[in-house]
């Protein structure tokens, strides 16, 4: 089993407002692999909404930002529920939001509080978005509702079918 990947990522400031409190948020991805004959590892976008389902921030992009002339961002549309939601809003590569594409195994991002988009954040119910896309593949989304900010450490998980195993996020004060 090949070891986590932990990405420590800046946040972008997406939001205004009052601050809640600083909390860490960590999203634990397991991408699994899959028995085809034309294996592509999946884009994943990670972002975060707010009970009406509008998007309170990009968390991550992870896609192939190595590809000559931004290649791989033309793909990004791929992940369609994110693409109409906030991603043709943006421009890739995003600082401290994109990175690259993850091989099969376990995923860590990790989101220190302390940055603008968590820093900011009203209190109140969220949903973690995970959305992965894949070449010649499936596209799936898991959603998974969270407290922001909390009052004691919490874990949440939900389970995809296909392109994603088991997501987990973790958030502690």
């Amino acid at each position: 089993m090949k070891p986590p990947y932990s990405i420590g990522l800046a946040l972008p400031a997406l939001l205004g407002g009052v601050s809640a409190m600083a909390a860490d948020m960590t999203v634990k991805l397991d991408i699994p692999q899959l028995n085809v004959a034309e294996y592509h590892r999946p884009y994943v976008a990670v972002w975060l909404e707010r009970p009406d389902q509008s998007v309170a921030a990009t968390l991550s992009v992870l896609y192939e930002v190595r590809k000559r002339d931004n290649g791989g961002a033309k793909y990004l549309k791929d992940l369609r529920t994110w693409w109409r939601k906030a991603g043709r809003d943006l421009t890739m590569p995003m600082d401290g939001v994109s990175g690259a594409t993850r091989a099969p195994g376990e995923a860590l991002l990790t989101f220190p509080g302390a940055k603008p988009a968590l820093d900011k954040l009203p209190a109140g119910d969220y949903t973690v978005v995970v959305e992965a896309a894949r070449e010649a593949g499936g596209r799936e989304v898991v959603r998974i509702p969270v407290q922001w900010p909390p009052k004691a450490a919490q874990s949440y998980s939900a389970k995809g079918k296909e392109e994603l195993g088991a997501v987990t996020v973790q958030v502690k004060p």
